[in-house]
């Protein structure tokens, strides 16, 4: 598929029409064979696009983005499109608005063609933890995608569409794109507004981006990014900043993560990163090891303030306002939301919620809960001092390339040492990018990690454009 940019300016020039470019890509969609998506938008998509043909045939300009298809992980509310989380408990459920950042992009040209599956409310790393079943693999269909916004990898893996929103609350976005061999990037958090996000874990949410490459990617969040009056989190920052600006790695330092660089990382997916760094070194950046020693907490640290929140942002369904109802009011609260939780929440989101509740249950708060929070903390004062005496730190994104399907379901804590790379930003607020590295085991795809200080997301898509430039 064209870039996102080329694809603008054959709309914008008149040279393509909107129309074809939107029946294509869902024509593409509705052949998916890999459960990408949850639901189409066919008539919304085709309208938009008629609309924005008459627009640029009056000679107006509808923006950057103009016709360009794009999906959006279904935890991103979407004014008249249906928006699950991928669970049964929003049946139903019809949003009344957009999140800001699908609203931005609208505004700027851009089409929803459909929304796509995700582990239910973003909690996994497989996109196995769906109501509506697993995203396969674009490669290799006996195995996950990586998630939880595995759909969103998998729509720009397979030239669906060259943009998609994903949500990257400890690597929903980075682990995915680097299984499906894509560019995925998690901006600083404040960056993106989550107004509009289903909730999961709010201090850690952050929308984020699949692109075949940083301009695209860059050209999507300069679109997305600003203040905005509904997410207080918001940083009044200049958007120009995210565009990858021309790169001389000479002299530059880049800080190799020797603590992600060994135990527990796959052959295949070390051999990829180390040709990375020869990659660095070869463009005259001088390649360092750096230490974050409590990288062996980090995994901890995240899932129990990730479920914490999640116990708290989680406990609005209960069968009252909206989605799924189990039982008669007459039953009594309780009885409803107990039967409603029962039947419409998965196996994986019952769990984190267990866990978030005992963690801040009377008498274990300060034992689990605050003392993440400590070790919180701590990791961010880590990860700020390496990048004083760094550039950038390079890491892998996962420690291994995708798996087969099933084959962690019944072992949780293997599926949550996926994250061990990709929460330590999250932890910190701070923006990261997953790229290709190159083949791994097996043929598939690993990914490369970059990691920057607050606010640097244009810094870090310019190494990997420079990075990716030879591949």
């Amino acid at each position: 598929m064209a870039s996102a940019r080329e694809l603008a300016a054959t709309v914008r020039s008149g040279r393509a029409r909107a129309v074809e470019v939107v029946a294509a890509a869902l024509a593409a969609a509705a052949a998916d064979r890999c459960n990408a998506f949850v639901t189409l938008a066919e008539d919304g998509a085709m309208r938009a696009a008629a609309a924005l043909d008459a627009r640029v045939a009056a000679g107006g300009d509808p923006g950057p983005l103009a016709g360009v298809p794009i999906a959006v992980k279904d935890n991103l509310c979407t004014e008249g499109l249906a928006t699950t989380a991928g669970s049964r408990v929003l049946e139903g459920f019809m949003p009344p608005y957009d999140a800001t950042v699908v609203a931005r992009l609208r505004a700027v040209g851009a089409i929803v063609i459909g929304k796509t599956n995700l582990d239910e409310f973003g909690m996994g790393s497989s996109t196995e933890h769906s109501a509506f079943g697993p995203v396969r693999h674009p490669l290799d269909p006996t195995r996950v995608a990586g998630g939880s916004s595995g759909g969103s990898a998998v729509a720009v893996a397979a030239g669906i569409v060259p943009l998609a929103l994903g949500t990257d609350t400890g690597g929903s976005v980075r682990q995915p794109a680097a299984f499906c061999g894509v560019l995925g990037v998690k901006p600083t958090y404040g960056r993106l507004s989550r107004h509009g996000v289903i909730a999961y874990a709010s201090s850690l949410d952050q929308v984020g981006v699949f692109a075949r490459d940083a301009q695209d990617a860059a050209l999507a969040l300069e679109a997305m990014a600003g203040r905005d009056p509904h997410d207080a989190t918001t940083g009044a920052r200049n958007a120009a900043e995210l565009r990858p600006q021309p790169l001389d790695p000479r002299g530059l330092r880049v800080g190799r993560v020797r603590d992600l660089w060994g135990e527990g990382v796959a052959a295949g997916v070390r051999a990829a990163l180390d040709g990375v760094a020869d990659r660095c070194s070869a463009l005259g950046a001088e390649v360092v090891d750096v230490e974050l020693p409590l990288t062996a907490a980090a995994v901890a640290a995240y899932y129990l303030v990730a479920t914490s929140e999640a116990s708290s942002n989680l406990a609005r369904y209960d069968g009252t306002l909206y989605g799924l109802r189990v039982g008669e009011a007459r039953e009594g609260h309780e009885a409803v939301a107990c039967a409603t939780r029962a039947a419409g929440l998965g196996r994986e989101a019952q769990r984190r919620i267990l866990m978030g509740t005992f963690a801040l249950s009377a008498g274990y708060a300060d034992a689990y809960a605050a003392r993440a929070a400590r070790v919180r903390r701590r990791i961010a004062d880590q990860l700020a001092d390496a990048l004083g005496r760094v550039d950038v730190l390079l890491a892998p994104t996962a420690p291994t390339v995708a798996w087969r399907l099933g084959e962690r379901l019944d072992d949780p804590l293997a599926m949550y040492l996926a994250d061990v790379a990709t929460c330590l930003a999250n932890l910190a607020g701070l923006p990261a990018l997953s790229f290709p590295a190159g083949a791994a085991e097996d043929g598939l795809p690993a990914g490369a990690q970059l990691i920057g200080p607050a606010w640097s997301e244009g810094r870090l898509l310019a190494w990997a454009r420079a990075l990716m430039a030879g591949d």
